[in-house]
Protein backbone atom coordinates (compact mmCIF):
# COMPACT_ATOMS: atom_id res chain seq x y z
CA UNK A 1 0.00 0.00 0.00
CA UNK A 2 1.15 3.13 -0.83
CA UNK A 3 0.42 5.22 2.20
CA UNK A 4 2.24 2.53 4.34
CA UNK A 5 5.29 3.15 2.19
CA UNK A 6 5.26 6.96 2.09
CA UNK A 7 5.11 6.45 6.32
CA UNK A 8 8.10 4.41 6.64
CA UNK A 9 9.98 6.30 3.95
CA UNK A 10 9.38 9.52 5.84
CA UNK A 11 9.18 8.48 9.93
CA UNK A 12 9.51 12.25 10.61
CA UNK A 13 5.68 12.66 9.37
CA UNK A 14 5.35 11.02 13.23
CA UNK A 15 6.38 14.14 14.53
CA UNK A 16 3.47 16.60 12.82
CA UNK A 17 0.94 16.76 15.86
CA UNK A 18 -1.81 17.93 13.93
CA UNK A 19 -3.33 14.51 12.29
CA UNK A 20 -4.86 16.14 9.41
CA UNK A 21 -2.36 18.26 8.68
CA UNK A 22 0.02 14.98 8.92
CA UNK A 23 -2.63 13.52 6.50
CA UNK A 24 -2.74 15.98 3.93
CA UNK A 25 1.14 15.60 4.11
CA UNK A 26 0.37 11.81 3.30
CA UNK A 27 -2.07 12.89 0.62
CA UNK A 28 0.29 15.13 -1.30
CA UNK A 29 2.98 12.26 -1.89
CA UNK A 30 0.46 9.46 -2.52
CA UNK A 31 -1.06 11.64 -5.38
CA UNK A 32 1.95 12.49 -6.54
CA UNK A 33 3.21 9.02 -6.87
CA UNK A 34 -0.15 7.97 -8.42
CA UNK A 35 -0.48 10.11 -11.10
CA UNK A 36 3.13 9.72 -12.15
CA UNK A 37 3.58 5.56 -11.92
CA UNK A 38 5.82 5.58 -9.23
CA UNK A 39 5.93 2.72 -7.58
CA UNK A 40 9.19 2.77 -5.57
CA UNK A 41 9.49 6.60 -3.92
CA UNK A 42 12.97 5.08 -2.53
CA UNK A 43 14.17 5.05 -6.18
CA UNK A 44 13.59 8.56 -7.18
CA UNK A 45 16.48 10.55 -8.14
CA UNK A 46 17.18 13.90 -6.38
CA UNK A 47 18.05 16.32 -9.57
CA UNK A 48 18.49 13.97 -12.28
CA UNK A 49 20.59 17.19 -14.28
CA UNK A 50 23.13 18.48 -11.23
CA UNK A 51 23.36 14.64 -10.79
CA UNK A 52 24.81 14.00 -14.07
CA UNK A 53 26.92 17.19 -13.88
CA UNK A 54 28.35 16.22 -10.87
CA UNK A 55 28.65 12.53 -11.43
CA UNK A 56 25.99 11.55 -8.23
CA UNK A 57 23.87 9.02 -9.71
CA UNK A 58 22.82 7.97 -6.26
CA UNK A 59 21.53 10.41 -4.50
CA UNK A 60 17.93 10.62 -4.03
CA UNK A 61 15.29 12.49 -3.93
CA UNK A 62 14.15 10.66 -0.29
CA UNK A 63 17.27 11.33 1.29
CA UNK A 64 17.20 15.39 -0.01
CA UNK A 65 13.76 15.69 1.57
CA UNK A 66 14.69 14.10 5.00
CA UNK A 67 18.27 16.23 5.26
CA UNK A 68 15.78 19.14 4.61
CA UNK A 69 13.23 18.20 7.41
CA UNK A 70 16.58 17.14 10.05
CA UNK A 71 18.27 20.90 8.95
CA UNK A 72 14.63 22.48 9.42
CA UNK A 73 13.69 20.96 12.40
CA UNK A 74 17.07 21.70 13.87
CA UNK A 75 17.30 25.25 12.91
CA UNK A 76 13.52 25.59 13.94
CA UNK A 77 14.31 24.44 17.47
CA UNK A 78 17.66 26.25 17.79
CA UNK A 79 16.03 29.67 17.17
CA UNK A 80 12.90 28.51 19.40
CA UNK A 81 15.51 27.77 22.12
CA UNK A 82 17.69 30.93 21.87
CA UNK A 83 14.56 33.80 20.95
CA UNK A 84 11.72 32.09 23.52
CA UNK A 85 9.97 35.79 23.94
CA UNK A 86 10.17 36.66 20.68
CA UNK A 87 10.05 34.01 18.07
CA UNK A 88 6.85 31.43 17.58
CA UNK A 89 7.36 28.71 15.24
CA UNK A 90 4.97 26.79 13.87
CA UNK A 91 6.88 23.60 14.21
CA UNK A 92 3.99 21.30 12.46
CA UNK A 93 4.25 23.74 9.65
CA UNK A 94 8.04 23.13 9.23
CA UNK A 95 7.85 19.63 9.48
CA UNK A 96 4.60 19.43 7.14
CA UNK A 97 6.57 22.32 4.65
CA UNK A 98 10.03 20.40 4.61
CA UNK A 99 8.49 17.16 3.81
CA UNK A 100 6.40 18.39 1.10
CA UNK A 101 8.90 21.11 -0.36
CA UNK A 102 10.11 18.86 -3.75
CA UNK A 103 6.73 16.69 -3.69
CA UNK A 104 5.82 17.99 -7.40
CA UNK A 105 9.74 16.65 -8.27
CA UNK A 106 7.99 12.72 -9.16
CA UNK A 107 6.12 14.81 -11.84
CA UNK A 108 9.51 16.72 -13.12
CA UNK A 109 11.28 13.85 -13.88
CA UNK A 110 10.67 10.16 -15.53
CA UNK A 111 14.07 8.56 -13.89
CA UNK A 112 16.46 10.20 -14.93
CA UNK A 113 14.75 12.54 -17.99
CA UNK A 114 13.88 15.73 -17.72
CA UNK A 115 9.64 16.29 -18.65
CA UNK A 116 7.46 19.50 -19.59
CA UNK A 117 6.99 19.69 -16.04
CA UNK A 118 10.44 20.38 -15.48
CA UNK A 119 11.30 22.60 -18.93
CA UNK A 120 8.04 24.57 -18.65
CA UNK A 121 6.84 24.73 -14.85
CA UNK A 122 9.70 23.67 -12.38
CA UNK A 123 8.47 21.92 -9.08
CA UNK A 124 7.65 25.05 -7.11
CA UNK A 125 4.76 26.06 -9.86
CA UNK A 126 3.69 22.79 -9.97
CA UNK A 127 4.20 22.01 -5.86
CA UNK A 128 1.38 24.51 -5.43
CA UNK A 129 -0.77 22.10 -7.53
CA UNK A 130 -0.04 18.91 -5.58
CA UNK A 131 -0.19 20.84 -2.03
CA UNK A 132 -4.04 22.40 -3.31
CA UNK A 133 -4.94 19.21 -4.50
CA UNK A 134 -4.18 17.80 -1.00
CA UNK A 135 -6.19 20.16 1.18
CA UNK A 136 -2.96 21.58 2.36
CA UNK A 137 -3.00 24.81 3.74
CA UNK A 138 -1.81 28.57 1.65
CA UNK A 139 1.51 28.31 3.96
CA UNK A 140 2.95 25.59 2.61
CA UNK A 141 1.86 26.30 -0.72
CA UNK A 142 3.95 29.30 0.13
CA UNK A 143 6.74 27.63 1.25
CA UNK A 144 6.86 25.52 -1.81
CA UNK A 145 6.94 28.29 -3.60
CA UNK A 146 9.58 30.14 -1.70
CA UNK A 147 12.10 27.46 -1.04
CA UNK A 148 13.92 28.00 -3.93
CA UNK A 149 15.21 30.69 -6.40
CA UNK A 150 13.42 29.16 -9.71
CA UNK A 151 10.31 32.04 -8.53
CA UNK A 152 10.35 35.54 -7.69
CA UNK A 153 8.55 34.58 -4.41
CA UNK A 154 10.43 35.77 -1.48
CA UNK A 155 9.79 33.62 2.30
CA UNK A 156 7.67 35.78 3.98
CA UNK A 157 6.98 33.83 6.91
CA UNK A 158 9.69 32.31 9.63
CA UNK A 159 8.67 28.71 8.49
CA UNK A 160 8.75 29.83 5.31
CA UNK A 161 12.56 31.08 5.71
CA UNK A 162 14.28 28.03 7.86
CA UNK A 163 12.80 25.44 5.38
CA UNK A 164 14.76 27.58 2.32
CA UNK A 165 17.66 27.60 4.36
CA UNK A 166 17.69 24.11 5.06
CA UNK A 167 16.83 23.21 1.23
CA UNK A 168 20.30 25.26 0.70
CA UNK A 169 22.20 23.59 3.25
CA UNK A 170 20.96 20.29 1.91
CA UNK A 171 21.69 20.60 -2.09
CA UNK A 172 25.49 22.08 -1.21
CA UNK A 173 25.93 18.99 1.27
CA UNK A 174 25.12 17.05 -1.96
CA UNK A 175 27.13 19.28 -4.41
CA UNK A 176 30.22 18.79 -1.68
CA UNK A 177 30.38 15.42 -2.98
CA UNK A 178 31.43 16.29 -6.05
CA UNK A 179 33.65 19.53 -5.75
CA UNK A 180 35.24 20.71 -2.25
CA UNK A 181 34.94 24.53 -3.63
CA UNK A 182 30.92 25.28 -3.92
CA UNK A 183 31.54 28.29 -5.95
CA UNK A 184 32.22 26.39 -9.10
CA UNK A 185 29.05 24.51 -8.86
Amino acid sequence: MITDQIRTTFPELDAIDDETLRDGVIEAWRTAMADHGVDDLAAVPWLPPTQRDLGLPDETLVDHVRDVTACSVGLAETLTERRPDTLAVDMDTVLAGALVHDVSKLAEFDGMAETDVYRLLGHPYYGVHAIARAGLPVELAHIVLSHTNRTAVEPATIEATIVRRADEAAAAAVRWRATDDLRTV
